[in-house]
């Protein structure tokens, strides 16, 4: 098995009808960091297909971490800033 490099956390939010009224329902995961693939909750990718990750800041507390891939861009909505695990992934890719 191998051994986790970094992780962060982040959420997704579903918003459901039911009756009338609206339901906010909040997934929260992890994102984790490989020396081979990065995984979240319903998606693997290979870390040679992950060419850059960035952060932008939405509010006062939340942000989006993006995965720049090769099959396109991917959100994911986080509480706190993932410096760490860009940082991780990009000290991972420069070696």
């Amino acid at each position: 098995m191998e051994t986790i490099i970094a992780s962060h956390p982040y959420f997704k939010v579903e918003r459901k009808l039911c009756d009338s009224t609206q339901q906010i329902i909040v997934h929260d995961h992890v994102i984790q960091l490989y020396s081979t693939k990065i995984s979240t909750f319903h998606r693997e990718f290979l870390v040679s297909n992950v060419y850059d990750m960035s952060f932008r800041k939405m509010g006062a507390e939340d942000g989006i971490l993006y995965l720049h891939t090769h099959q396109g861009v991917y959100p994911y909505t986080v509480k706190d800033n993932p410096v760490l695990f860009i940082n991780a992934f990009k000290e991972l890719i420069s070696t």
